[in-house]
């Protein structure tokens, strides 16, 4: 496999159907152009339609726009009936949107901000959808997480919504952690189907509006050393678009950048933290994240 991983390895996407979530700026814009120029058709969900329409103006290529709000279950549920009833097969299904670093807020349902957002909406969204890929050879469901995921890296299932003592950077630690077990976990239930997929990509160190709640105390540095330790959303998005699209990859698989601390660089396959691969704990987050989302998946746990 190539080093240097880039944009023109993508295969041709015409015929395939690709939702990508937060797809109307960052990370999730420019994997939304990039397989959109590539042929597929391409859904951006997002939860702002107008600033949605207007990147989407910005792109060559078969474009819609769906409402999508990851912090409210109804909102997620009206969005997967829309997509069900627009597309009967579903290629792709990119998981991009995340907050971080937020100062501590419930979402419509009662969840931690960014635990709600980045893993239970998400886990709802793809037990909507799956069986719309299950039936389609060659189909994805990739997962952004973090090289946070290693931040005080835990599931706190004593307190999973950080109601008693809150730290805005193990909270998203938590909820990156959780993308990837969720991952590992749900391509362990596909695998007796042979169909369908799950991989994890992380961005490295991107410079995107994601990390616009970093804590003051660092914000002025940062912008300082941006340029030096960043790379720009179209480089950030390559993990997620190999994840994608390289007919390479196999399912559980975790690709990042390259470079030394996975900071910058073309994509490659990376490793996760000993304890994202924990079982036990996965099992565990998946019945969790059941009950309180109150999604079921059409794919049992394996025997």
């Amino acid at each position: 496999m190539s080093e240097k991983w880039t944009e023109q390895h993508i295969p041709d996407q015409r015929g395939r159907v690709a939702i990508v979530t937060g797809a109307n700026t960052g990370l999730g814009f420019e994997t939304a152009r990039m397989l959109a120029e590539r042929g597929a058709t391409v859904v951006m969900a997002v939860r702002n339609v107008e600033k949605g329409k207007e990147a989407a103006g910005r792109i060559e290529g078969d474009v819609a726009v769906q409402a999508l709000d990851l912090t409210s279950l109804d909102s997620i549920r009206t969005a997967a009936a829309d997509l069900r009833a627009a597309h009967p097969r579903i290629d792709l299904l990119v998981n991009n949107a995340g907050v971080m670093y937020t100062p501590r807020q419930t979402t419509a349902d009662g969840f931690e901000l960014q635990f709600g957002t980045n893993h239970l909406g998400h886990f709802a969204l793809t037990g909507l959808l799956l069986d719309r890929l299950l039936p389609v050879p060659g189909s994805r469901v990739v997962t952004v997480s973090s090289t946070g995921h290693r931040i005080r890296a835990a599931i706190h299932f004593d307190d999973l919504q950080w109601e008693r003592s809150y730290s805005r950077t193990a909270a998203y630690g938590q909820s990156k952690l959780a993308n990837l077990m969720f991952t590992y976990e749900l391509q362990r239930r596909l695998a007796p189907h042979g169909t369908t997929i799950a991989v994890a990509a992380h961005p490295g160190v991107s410079n995107t509006e994601l990390a616009r709640y970093t804590p003051a105390a660092f914000r002025l540095p940062l912008t300082w050393l941006a340029p030096l330790l960043t790379q720009n959303a179209d480089m950030g998005a390559l993990p997620t678009l190999r994840a994608a699209t390289d007919p390479a990859v196999t399912g559980g698989q975790y690709y990042g950048p390259g470079n030394r601390g996975e900071i910058t660089g073309y994509p490659k396959l990376v490793t996760s933290s000993p304890g994202s691969h924990d079982q036990a704990v996965q099992r565990r987050l998946w019945t969790v994240s059941e009950d309180l989302t109150g999604v079921t998946f059409p794919v049992p746990a394996p025997q």
